[in-house]
């Protein structure tokens, strides 16, 4: 890795080089989710559990910023393109900025988004692939949203397909993989051990405490160097007591 990727990726991971990245870049998608009808007072919530970086689209920089703390990394999404209007089914992901842009507004990587076997997935693959030269061009790390649309595994169990997603993820040239935990396997060894970036797990739908502290467990030692969660920190009363209780889910004292 470049030096400029390398101080920039200081900035998103953790001492310890694990990785707690909260994604708040959900209401480009859904709206003014509860939680975050403020932007500022969503970021500051979540930084009293002193994540590591946050995941963010151009509006919550905007309107968030000054909540930042100086400490957290930025990554700023440049995919979209769609809203829960078009219908969730649709996924018709598109990348609508420039890493240029991400730089511009302070960022420190930049998040895509590939779903790989669906039936668009040569125009995902195509577009993360520019996206990725622009990254190795300026030194910018590049988080890569491997999604895996179930109609295109091509008869391979769940594993083995997220496996196939993570792999070609860093053949595109991603320096992190964000991920879904094989929820019918619950083992994510096969997946982090064929992909040589760092592979983040990530939350998914708002679930049970004990239910997603297990699963990041589970995951740390199964090969993943840290979580990439939105819903599961942000739309919790208490995000600054659950933070911490998923730092020590991550094997942190």
């Amino acid at each position: 890795m470049s030096v400029g990727k390398e101080v920039r990726m200081s900035r998103i991971r953790g001492d310890d080089g694990k990785i707690l990245m909260v994604a708040m870049d959900h209401a480009a998608i859904g709206g003014p989710m509860h939680y975050l009808e403020d932007p500022s007072r969503a970021i500051a919530a979540v930084m009293k559990g002193s994540p590591d970086s946050l995941l963010l689209t151009r509006g919550m920089l905007r309107h968030g910023w000054q909540a930042l703390a100086a400490r957290a990394g930025i990554v700023m999404r440049i995919s979209g393109g769609f809203t829960i209007l078009e219908g969730a089914q649709e996924f018709r992901d598109r990348v609508i900025s420039t890493v240029e842009d991400a730089l511009r507004w302070g960022a420190d990587g930049v998040a895509v988004t590939v779903k790989f076997g669906h039936e668009l997935e040569g125009e995902f693959i195509k577009a993360a692939s520019t996206v990725a030269d622009a990254c190795d061009r300026w030194e910018v790390p590049l988080l890569l949203e491997a999604m895996v649309a179930l109609r295109g595994t091509s008869g391979l169990a769940e594993d083995e397909a997220l496996a196939v997603a993570a792999r070609s993820a860093a053949e595109l040239g991603a320096d992190l993989v964000k991920i879904k935990y094989p929820s019918k396997t619950g083992n994510l060894a096969e997946v982090a051990r064929g992909c040589p970036v760092p592979v983040l797990v990530l939350g998914g739908e708002k679930a049970a405490d004990d239910m997603v502290l297990e699963m990041v467990s589970q995951a740390m030692r199964d090969g993943a160097s840290g979580v990439a969660m939105g819903r599961n920190v942000w739309q919790r009363d208490d995000p600054e007591r659950f933070l911490a209780r998923l730092q020590s889910a991550m094997g942190r004292s």
